[in-house]
């Protein structure tokens, strides 16, 4: 992984990926008492970064191998993306699916015209089973974190991060980033390093799934003691990526870690300040902005929301808090 890659990632991208902006707002400066930069990927096609990671996989593959069709397997996010990017291309996808991913997720994997099938996410290996059935059916598979040309396709966010705070005039800054199995992470903190040094990348995750926070702390990749339990499906990992974790020990600062509570609170504060509708994966590290001043340091921060793709009920029930828990 390097920065060469990122860049022809970026390339290739042009014309097909959304620039996302860099918000500020006021209120929400005032509530995390330093200068907040919000990077929302919840406006990027399918309503996730993962369109970035999928796009480069599928535009990188050799043309025979990808009209042969791909494998992803997600709670929902990666698969949008990646059957977004198949459609585009005009190529089969498959997407293992967790039967409790959220049926807004489903329903849209489904209507970009993959095809689904489901699996119990605390029972079976994920990706044992997806690695299985892409060998029976002969598709290739896109996994959602620990594949080189995914990390490149995410590291575009860094690119453009790096530029929106240069024309900010912010040059030392904690960048927060809501994180799973760390492709879009590893792929942000590798893209600033070699173009704004002096940010610095931390991952965020929900309260009793921050596997990559301590193995971080150990210097050893660990695991989720389990699957369930969190309203922040996206980034619900069972541990760090095999290519992506030497990345985070090696560039990235301590990880952050926010309840689901906060998680909701982040949200309404999205849509009532910057109008965003963002789900409870995606709002972690914004919650960790606003909640987790006292370990951030410097006189700003950027945080990045990661996708927008919430059911109504959830959305309702986060637009209720008014208070952290």
């Amino acid at each position: 992984m390097n920065i060469a890659m990122i860049e022809a990632a970026a390339d290739r991208a042009s014309g097909h990926l959304r620039r996302t902006p860099l918000l500020t707002s006021p209120f929400l400066d005032e509530i995390a008492g330093r200068r907040v930069f919000v990077k929302p990927e919840c406006l990027q096609h399918t309503g996730s970064f993962k369109a970035r990671g999928a796009w480069s996989a599928l535009s990188a593959m050799d043309p025979a191998q990808r009209a042969g069709g791909v494998m992803a397997y997600s709670s929902g996010n990666h698969a949008q993306g990646v059957a977004w990017a198949a459609r585009a291309h005009g190529v089969r996808a498959v997407i293992l699916m967790p039967a409790d991913a959220p049926a807004l997720k489903r329903e849209n994997t489904e209507a970009l015209g993959a095809e689904v099938v489901l699996y119990d996410r605390t029972r079976e290996d994920r990706e044992a089973k997806g690695q299985a059935l892409a060998q029976s059916l002969g598709l290739t598979l896109v996994k959602p974190y620990d594949d080189a040309q995914v990390i490149a396709g995410q590291g575009t966010v860094g690119l453009e991060i790096a530029e929106q705070v240069a024309k900010a005039g912010i040059s030392r800054a904690d960048v927060l980033v809501c994180c799973g199995g760390g492709g879009l992470t590893s792929g942000i903190a590798l893209a600033l390093a070699d173009r704004a040094s002096g940010l610095r990348v931390r991952p965020v995750e929900p309260h009793g799934f921050d596997d990559v926070a301590r193995s971080l702390r150990g210097g050893a990749i660990v695991e989720n003691p389990a699957m369930d339990g969190s309203i922040c499906d996206a980034i619900v990992t069972p541990r760090p990526g095999d290519l992506t974790f030497p990345i985070l020990r090696k560039l990235c600062g301590p990880g952050l870690v926010v309840s689901d509570d906060d998680a909701l609170y982040a949200m309404a504060q999205a849509f009532l300040r910057l109008k965003l509708v963002v789900e409870p994966g995606g709002a972690v590290a914004l919650a960790a902005a606003l909640l987790r001043v006292d370990e951030i340091e410097g006189e700003a921060v950027i945080a990045v929301i990661s996708g927008g793709n919430v059911d109504p009920a959830m959305f309702a029930r986060a637009l209720s808090a008014t208070s952290t828990g």
